[in-house]
């Protein structure tokens, strides 16, 4: 999962990206980069860490140009090497410069055409620079010395025809515009809106991955861009749009209201935040359903994504709502980090428990998942230690027993808790006197409720079933190999091996 933001503009760009990815840092805390265009003259500043820390006056002074697109990395199947961070870059044609969002699932097989077809060469393992010269070759195509909007249809067209997943990018055109484009299916987010320049007269354009990044820089939300739409924007500033698949269904990812957005988020026309409200409702009501005879003292949520859901679910079963750990800021989303000892580690970090809210209660703690279950494991054991009689456990999002292929780092089977157990059992794993999961269809009724028009949404994690039709027993295989903890540390080596090669910046000299 990544954030990405387009910005078009009279004035210089580079500090509104900066400051639209610090809105957008939770997607992402792996690597961050900035790329702009200044009469055609290409302006790059990328690396490994948070945006506060790649980025500083000096290259904010040179990241110059009236449009750009910037980028927050999170890992998935890939290592975390400086090589992967993003946006990256390929001359022909025009000078094209790439962010993007989610996986692609059939990733091998374009990768083999693009070098035995289209004679392109791939320099990493990753499926964004696929993306990228998969764009590139479909708008070469064209063999214009300047493109037309229908030309940046047409290549996007080529792209949903060869490319499957989940996926949504932004695309600079130097010299020319900027293109967004979202997945068939709509499965990852992506918006676009416009903020009014009184000095010019002119409208400036964003595209973005949540609704929040644009409204804290003053632009107004237009809408969602639609499954299969592509959203152009020229730099004269006019924009152009146009679906680019002949048949398309609407399947936003899940998990973005679970866990990944931001709570003042719209997605989909969909508020985050009163659907998480929605989840602690339909929480509530299955506890009392299974137990209306509780002895739950107290409800205390793992912060901070859970609090919305915990905070619904107590006020419905009339339960005190109480804050009984201490989060420290500084550190990031364990779920997002790579390796289980990093992990661990930071668990122990990040939260400490208030003893007095714990001592002599049964606690009902609620979070927003489980994946892995090492986090959940080390909080139940810290409540106990606080001095919590009883530690029942409440999960606002379904079992996760399958990995995740369009781009969240859901790891092999194999590593997720849920697989191949009961709820009893993964209950006894956790160390919780009580375990209780939501129920998937009252999560997607919670979702859905927000946008009737919206009947579906990508569950894979939840029921196994992968909506682009084209995941078996191989590619999951494959795709654990790449995933679980021992491979990825092997992949990050080697990426820091090959650090002295890597081609950081384009044009100008910004490290």
């Amino acid at each position: 999962m990544c954030g990405l933001v387009g910005v078009v503009s009279e004035n210089d760009v580079g500090v509104c990206i900066y400051d639209t990815l610090t809105i957008l840092q939770h997607r992402g805390q792996d690597a961050a980069g900035i790329m702009t265009c200044d009469n055609g003259k290409l302006n790059l500043r990328k690396d490994n860490g948070l945006v506060k820390d790649v980025f500083r006056t000096r290259h904010m002074r040179r990241l110059k140009g009236q449009m750009g697109i910037g980028h927050v990395r999170y890992p998935t199947a890939g290592s975390s090497s400086p090589a992967l961070a993003q946006p990256f870059y390929v001359n022909s044609p025009y000078g094209l410069a790439l962010a993007h969002n989610g996986n692609l699932t059939n990733t091998k097989d374009i990768a083999r055409d693009l070098f035995k077809e289209d004679l392109r060469h791939i320099n990493t393992d990753s499926d964004s620079e696929v993306l990228l010269n998969v764009f590139a070759h479909e708008l070469q195509q064209n063999k214009k010395i300047e493109p037309l909007p229908d030309d940046v249809f047409s290549a996007v067209s080529g792209v949903h025809n060869r490319c499957r997943g989940g996926y949504a990018a932004v695309v600079m055109l130097t010299g020319y515009g900027i293109v967004g484009f979202r997945d068939i299916n709509g499965i990852r987010p992506l918006v676009f809106g416009y903020r009014d320049d009184p000095s010019t007269d002119k409208r400036e354009y964003m595209i973005a991955s949540e609704s929040v990044a644009l409204i804290s820089q003053g632009f107004v939300i237009e809408r969602d861009i639609a499954p299969g739409e592509a959203v152009y924007i020229d730099l004269n500033g006019m924009l152009h749009s146009k679906i680019c698949t002949e048949s398309s269904r609407h399947a936003p990812c899940i998990f973005e209201h679970v866990y990944f957005a931001r709570p003042d988020s719209m997605m989909d026309a969909i508020s985050v935040y009163k659907a998480r409200l929605r989840m602690g409702e339909k929480l509530a009501d299955k506890l009392i359903a299974l137990r209306p005879q509780n002895d739950i003292d107290v409800v205390i949520p793992v912060p901070d994504t859970s609090r919305t859901s915990a905070l619904e679910l107590a006020n419905r079963l009339g339960i005190k709502y109480r804050e009984g750990f201490v989060k420290n800021r500084y550190i990031g989303r364990t779920f997002i980090m790579p390796g289980q000892s990093q992990r661990r580690k930071s668990v122990k970090q990040k939260l400490n428990a208030i003893e007095l809210e714990f001592r002599g209660k049964n606690v009902l703690l609620v979070d927003d998942s489980i994946v892995r279950g090492t986090t959940c494991k080390q909080i139940i054991q810290m409540a106990r230690d606080a001095g919590a009689s009883k530690v029942y456990f409440a999960s606002a999002a379904p079992a996760i027993r399958y990995p995740n292929v369009y781009g969240i780092d859901m790891p092999s089977a194999n590593e997720l808790i849920a697989a191949g157990r009961s709820e009893e059992e993964v209950e006894k794993a956790i160390g919780a006197d009580w375990l209780i999961y939501q129920d998937l269809q009252d999560l997607i009724a919670a979702a859905s409720e927000g946008n009737p028009d919206i009947s579906e949404f990508e569950c894979s994690v939840f029921n196994g079933e992968y909506i682009t039709g084209d995941v078996d027993e191989t590619y999951l295989e494959r795709l654990k190999n790449q995933r679980n903890d021992m491979a990825k540390q092997g992949q990050n080596k080697l990426g820091e091996a090959s650090k002295e090669n890597q081609i950081a910046d384009i044009n100008t000299e910004l490290l």
